[in-house]
């Protein structure tokens, strides 16, 4: 078997290797979670081997799924939603929408989890932001919508003469069969997913690139936003939101409005109005908003 290390940074591409892997990292921090604490919604947890401690990013108390058993009882369920709207484009109402942001939470907080205990950081960050974009890739699959990472290919003039700046999306969605953007222009019929699995420092580039798409392909393009939370550890003991929300309503006021912002934990400031209007759960997308856009 290979290394939890090495586990944690290969691509995956399926939700049985995901289930693998979350069960992998639950029964590790089992084994080596030396220090835990809950701080208002959330839980630090520390690990000290050998002498050297090391930091666990928190984690919403109420999303994580910390126990096996509960995380494949809850992970049997989100399995039958997916088959659901698979077959059925609509959403069932016996149901529970918190099942689907536990479990996609779930899955990808214990990989950034087993990334802070194994994977040097700066490495970390990178593999934490592909296993995102590869889960969300795989949901899309799962329920059967086309979804593809796209390039732009954006010329523009300089002295040496013209080059390209290369306007990398996420995923796009489309309700055709296969996703028919390309790198020289988006359908109008398709949706750019944005995928960022914290806000932090990135906001405006979601804004500013929906404003650089519209100018180059000559009409409305439909954004979207997923992000897993905007949470972060504060020196040692202390828990503190990256969710800069007055940035958020002066970029959609002044800017461009996305079609809509969704979280698995969602920021408290997000749910007071004016942001509510803008910003919802993962589980609204998934359940209702992702069909009307497909088939508006």
């Amino acid at each position: 078997m290979v290394s939890l290390k090495e586990d944690l940074q290969r691509r995956l591409t399926t939700f049985d290797e995901f289930k693998s892997l979350t069960l992998r990292v639950l029964d590790y921090l089992g084994a080596v979670v030396s220090e835990k604490s809950v701080h208002g919604e959330y839980t630090l947890m520390s690990s000290t081997i050998a002498g050297t401690t090391k930091q666990i990013r928190p984690y919403c108390t109420s999303l994580f799924l910390d126990d096996q058993k509960m995380f494949l009882q809850s992970f049997a369920e989100f399995m039958k939603i997916l088959n659901w709207l698979r077959s059925n484009k609509s959403y069932n109402l016996n149901f529970q929408p918190k099942t689907i942001d536990a479990v996609l939470y779930t899955i990808q907080q214990s990989i950034g989890m087993g990334m802070d205990l194994s994977v040097e950081p700066n490495s970390s960050r990178k593999h934490v932001g592909n296993r995102f974009e590869e889960l969300i890739k795989t949901l899309f699959d799962e329920i059967g919508v086309a979804a593809k990472k796209v390039v732009l290919n954006i010329p523009y003039k300089t002295e040496e003469g013209k080059k390209h700046y290369k306007c990398e999306i996420d995923l796009v969605i489309s309700p055709h069969e296969e996703v028919i953007s390309n790198s020289s222009n988006l359908h109008i019929d398709e949706t750019v997913i944005t995928l960022k699995t914290t806000t932090k420092d990135r906001m405006p580039k979601i804004f500013i690139d929906k404003i650089l798409m519209e100018r180059f392909v000559g009409h409305q393009v439909k954004v979207v936003g997923i992000s897993l939370n905007d949470i972060q550890r504060k020196q040692m003991d202390k828990v503190s939101s990256t969710f800069v929300s007055n940035l958020f309503m002066v970029y959609t006021e002044f800017l461009t409005e996305l079609e809509g912002y969704y979280y698995l934990d969602m920021p408290k400031r997000a749910l007071e109005s004016p942001f509510s209007n803008h910003i919802q759960n993962f589980s609204t997308f998934l359940i209702t908003d992702l069909w009307e856009l497909l088939h508006p």
